[in-house]
């Protein structure tokens, strides 16, 4: 049995953390090691069962080891990753239970699938995608590193590109392209294609400066 160690002991580790007990629940599938953060001390004030076990930048991955990554931020997941990456790391795909998945999806390595997302049908995931509680409509491409935070709505036949963050409660209707390292802000509406590097609000969404 694979040792599983989180990467990230912020808050949505220790979510990450509570959706991996789900899983081993269901079927016995990894043994919990622990986290690695680069702050030895993201613990402290929190309760958990678990302990930072040392540095990501210090970091030598084992034969036994597996790692899900609880970094939110797209660029420095995509960092994090490609870091461990590099050591020889290998990923697991954290899918929740609760989650729906239907016909004919292609998914990548390292998603994460929290409780109450789905995956409608026909749909490309790339690699190192996280879906929080959000629904993906058919047709869908989604570029690799993405995150997409708490009940979003990605219509059909939606392109997202690499590095896309969404906030929470956002939407996108139907069939809008989204460009890599684009940044939808939390409740926003999306009715048009957005450039790569842009950042958007609002409803509908706006571009805003950075």
């Amino acid at each position: 049995m694979k040792e599983i160690i989180i990467v990230g002991a912020g808050g949505f580790g220790r979510e990450l953390l509570q959706w991996i007990k789900d899983i081993n629940k269901v079927e016995s599938r990894w043994k919990i090691k622990g986290f690695i953060d680069d702050n030895l001390e993201a613990l402290k004030n929190y309760e958990c069962d678990y302990k930072v076990l040392g540095k990501i930048k210090e970091w030598k991955p084992g034969k036994k080891e597996i790692f899900s990554c609880a970094i939110a931020e797209p660029k420095i997941k995509e960092k994090v990753v490609c870091f461990l990456r590099e050591k020889g790391a290998d990923f697991a795909s954290v899918i929740h239970p609760n989650t729906i998945i239907g016909n004919f999806n292609k998914i990548g390595e390292g998603l994460i699938m929290c409780p109450r997302s789905t995956l409608t049908v026909n749909t490309k995931v790339g690699n190192f995608v996280t879906i929080l509680a959000s629904s993906i409509g058919h047709d869908t491409n989604i570029g690799d590193y993405t995150t997409i935070s708490s009940h979003c709505g990605i219509s059909g036949k939606t392109k997202l590109g690499k590095r896309v963050f969404i906030g929470s409660n956002a939407t996108i209707v139907p069939g809008k392209l989204i460009g890599d390292d684009v940044y939808i802000g939390a409740g926003s509406v999306v009715i048009r294609n957005i450039k790569e590097n842009k950042k958007v609000f609002g409803n509908p969404a706006r571009i805003v400066k950075i």
